[in-house]
């Protein structure tokens, strides 16, 4: 109010004296002058605020430190949907988003890696049936570790602290071909002579074998350093061992990385991430049946190593043959983000498997099918399923020259179950994609 009084008062002294002092001073010259210059700077305010947003946005996309919703009110934020996506198909293996400095790798990344998961699930463990801090219950030790969560990675992980022996209990032997996989965090220290590692140990043994017992007749994976190594025992001796080869760990604890390894008969393939590290033909001694699964973590006090979604499958798919003779092919190679249609980078050997038979039978067309698990709400499972199904034909005529008129697709969701949805191990049977002859 004081100022408009201000200006009211001068312009009437304006009026008043104009034609007294207009022979001297330019008035309303000066006035018009001021009122540009205030609405100059107005005007550089605003675009030095706008320039400042934009370099600050510049920024954060460098930095992967945008925060533009870090403090938005909650009640804007859909806080609803969240809650009830994040019950459908919980117990799938879930992706990280690292505080937006880690990028997740695409599926073209994997352009090399050729590894397909057997057909039938024999073991899965993700831990979702295990309290926090406990043990977990389907498992032995000599040592001690716990189920636990990471800030980087969700879901359950199996934290095993240093110097112990670990097994879980696994009933069916494992076959002469099978797969195995798990996601994995350990002190990979890359330095010579390192005694920080991580063991895979897979053992044919007689009920009277007791954990941490040496090896009577199987294989080892070990991990230490940034290296891998493979050996295979028989009758209590050292059969055969691999070459050390080098692979890209991180190294910090921080660094999530996904080991799949691929038995046939006396043959073993290793895989980290998406790169083959070792193909040994002739590892295993033959006629050698494994039936047991142990881990051992060999760190440093305070270096835990972490474990989770562990699965083995047996049987090496016969696509060919279950697709153009039984008309069906059920895989659990093609796996999705949790709650998402998003296709995980490892299920491309699998769907380059695929897309080979199709192409060699270029007549032939499928209809592609979705399926959950039974957990969650019944009809966010039954479009995830829908939705998951056209990405893996989307994927197949993108990335592998499928021709998208010979695909057709449908969800099912959780009601066509292949098991019960009672235990890690048959949800994971249940989660699967079907690819059915036309």
């Amino acid at each position: 109010m004081k100022t408009i009084l201000t200006y009211a008062i001068a312009l009437c002294l304006t009026f008043l004296l104009h034609d007294q002092l207009s022979a001297q001073i330019d008035i309303e010259g000066k006035v018009r002058d001021k009122v540009q210059q205030r609405a100059e700077q107005h005007v550089d305010e605003g675009i030095d605020a706008g320039l400042d947003a934009t370099e600050k946005g510049v920024k954060d996309a460098a930095t992967g430190d945008e925060e533009k919703d870090s403090k938005e009110p909650e009640t804007k934020k859909d806080t609803g949907k969240k809650k009830s996506s994040a019950k459908a198909d919980s117990n799938e293996s879930q992706e990280a988003k690292t505080n937006g400095t880690k990028q997740q790798p695409s599926l073209s990344s994997y352009s090399k890696f050729d590894f397909v998961p057997g057909e039938k699930v024999i073991f899965y463990e993700d831990f979702t049936q295990d309290a926090l801090a406990d043990f977990p219950a389907l498992w032995n030790t000599n040592g001690s570790g716990e189920v636990t969560t990471t800030n980087l990675y969700p879901g359950n992980w199996f934290k095993m602290k240093p110097g112990g022996a670990f097994m879980p209990e696994v009933t069916i032997p494992f076959n002469e071909n099978f797969t195995f996989e798990c996601d994995l965090i350990f002190k990979d220290v890359p330095t010579s002579g390192s005694t920080e590692s991580f063991e895979i140990h897979f053992v044919s043994a007689t009920p009277e074998w007791k954990l941490a017992d040496d090896i009577p007749n199987g294989c080892s994976v070990v991990l230490n350093g940034g290296s891998a190594a493979a050996v295979s025992w028989k009758d209590g001796g050292e059969f055969f061992r691999s070459n050390d080869q080098a692979y890209s760990s991180g190294g910090d604890m921080t660094t999530k990385i996904r080991v799949s390894i691929w038995i046939q008969k006396q043959r073993l393939r290793l895989y980290i991430n998406e790169a083959k590290i070792l193909d040994l033909p002739r590892l295993l001694a033959p006629g050698l049946t494994c039936n047991k699964l142990e881990f051992v973590s060999n760190s440093f006090e305070g270096n835990n190593s972490l474990m989770s979604n562990a699965r083995i499958a047996y049987g090496a798919p016969d696509t060919r043959n279950k697709l153009m003779t039984t008309g069906k092919f059920v895989t659990y190679g093609i796996t999705f983000d949790v709650n998402s249609d998003k296709i995980k980078p490892e299920s491309y050997g699998t769907l380059k498997d695929i897309a080979s038979v199709l192409k060699e039978n270029a007549a032939v067309k499928v209809k592609i099918i979705g399926h959950t698990d039974a957990d969650g709400d019944a009809a966010k499972n039954l479009d995830l399923s829908k939705r998951r199904a056209l990405s893996v034909k989307n994927e197949l005529s993108k990335n592998f020259g499928i021709d998208a008129s010979r695909m057709e697709t449908d969800g099912k969701g959780k009601t066509e179950p292949i098991a019960p949805n009672d235990t890690p191990a048959n949800k994971a049977q249940n989660r699967r994609v079907e690819f059915v002859k036309l």
